[in-house]
């Protein structure tokens, strides 16, 4: 999930796994799978950026946590 910042200031909440494309076009648009758009003051490079950080957090979470739980 990242943290991102609609035109209204509000900020919004996003599964980037459900992202389906991220478009700038002067305003950065990211299409979900399920068909709803929302338009965020990040550009793609920010956003690409705030993945990463997510990604690797969870990461380091798994592994302090004693990596994965297989039964």
């Amino acid at each position: 999930m990242v943290i991102l910042t609609k035109l209204n200031g509000k900020d919004i909440m996003l599964n980037e796994d459900h992202f389906e494309n991220v478009v700038e076009a002067p305003d950065t648009v990211i299409n979900m799978t399920n068909g709803h758009s929302y338009i965020v003051q990040e550009s793609i490079e920010e956003i690409f950026r705030k993945i990463v950080g997510f990604n690797r957090a969870c990461r380091a979470r798994g592994s302090r946590e004693g990596g994965s739980r297989e039964n």
